[in-house]
């Protein structure tokens, strides 16, 4: 399974947000890399530039490599409807980002993990593929052997951020419910979904 392994505290310093969860290092020194951080002397940033940033931004937000964007993108394009929000529920309806939003694992890349060493369980079968596709409706759970998995366990105790609207949560039992696909104002990243539009329409 193809996925970016690279230093991801300075991938979320050239952004100025955190992109992967909590991390210690970046809240330590939050300004881009290089000796002078946000005093460096830059040019104008071209219109390209800042839409290539968002798309970039999307794509490490959500853990996606290139041509797996990409072909959301098109997919989304030839769909009704507005082609960014579409981009962003696409994304969103992953079964990796929901084992994140329910608070089964601390952060995406953990997510991916517990989802490709078959932890957890799509409408009762073993789904282990992260970029696995939910639609409203689907339940998503624990698999009964890995109920005290260390790793969730502790991510459900933390309780990091609050859950989604879109989300049930049955915390007791381990298990959500994928209840309705969200809409633009209610997911939460910041994501400016129509510069990446305007990327891949010229």
């Amino acid at each position: 399974m193809a996925k970016y392994t690279g230093p991801k505290t300075k991938i979320s310093r050239r952004f100025g947000e955190c992109l992967y969860g909590i991390d210690k290092y970046f809240e330590r020194k939050k300004n881009p890399s290089g000796q002078h951080g946000n005093n460096r002397r830059r040019g104008k940033r071209s219109e390209y530039f800042i839409q290539l940033i968002e798309k970039q931004k999307a794509k490490y937000t959500y853990g996606i490599l290139e041509r797996q964007f990409e072909k959301l993108f098109f997919e989304a394009a030839r769909k009704k409807g507005i082609t960014g929000e579409l981009l962003l529920q696409s994304c969103e309806s992953r079964l990796d980002n929901i084992v994140f939003r329910l608070k089964f694992a601390p952060s995406r890349s953990s997510a991916r993990q517990i989802v490709s060493h078959r932890h957890i369980v799509v409408n009762n079968h073993i789904v282990n593929i992260p970029s696995f596709r939910l639609k409203p409706g689907d339940k998503i759970g624990i698999k009964e052997k890995s109920k005290k998995h260390p790793v969730i366990l502790n991510s459900l105790q933390k309780k990091i951020g609050p859950l989604v609207e879109w989300l049930v949560l049955d915390e007791k039992n381990m298990f959500g419910i994928f209840r309705i696909m969200p809409k633009r104002m209610e997911i939460p990243e910041n994501i400016k979904e129509q510069l990446i539009v305007e990327l891949y329409s010229k």
